[in-house]
């Protein structure tokens, strides 16, 4: 018997966005692109697996999808607060991508409305000290695990 998983909240959000085009369509919804057509043509997404990927979002309310026309009858996707909510994981994907992909060519820059280009970076809500691997400590709440995996063994 396969031993369980950590229990995990990244496990459980890849499970939604992680599968191949999903964060393609957040990105081109983010950047005002809504209708079905250019997001195909935007991701290189197959037609029937971006049909999948884009009721999976809706049925998961990240994305909704509202009508524009009736005829022909035609929709749009539209990102809901947990879609938007997702914004400061694709700006640091593409920061991280942008440093050690494209280093000399980086395809698209966000500006930030103060006119510098953005560099992402994550803070404490509480504090607004930068947020990273040296100042923060895992506090595992899932029952018979901790930081370093199972507190009992388990079948391999």
């Amino acid at each position: 018997m396969k031993a369980a998983p950590r229990p995990c909240s990244i496990a459980d959000t890849l499970a939604l966005v992680g599968e191949k085009y999903s964060l393609l369509v957040l990105r081109e919804v983010s950047l005002g692109v809504r209708r079905f057509d250019r997001i195909a043509r935007n991701t290189g997404a197959p037609r029937d697996i971006l049909t999948t990927r884009l009721k999976r979002l809706v049925e998961a309310g990240v994305l909704e999808k509202v009508q524009y026309s009736e005829r022909p009858q035609r929709f749009e996707y539209r990102a809901t607060t947990a879609g938007e909510e997702l914004g400061p994981v694709l700006m640091t994907l593409m920061a991280w991508g942008d440093r050690h992909l494209n280093a000399d060519d980086r395809p698209v820059v966000l500006e930030h409305r103060c006119g510098e280009v953005l560099t992402p970076r994550i803070v404490c809500a509480h504090c607004g000290d930068e947020a990273d691997r040296d100042s923060l400590t895992a506090d595992v709440r899932a029952p018979g695990w901790t930081a370093a995996g199972p507190t009992t063994p388990r079948e391999a």
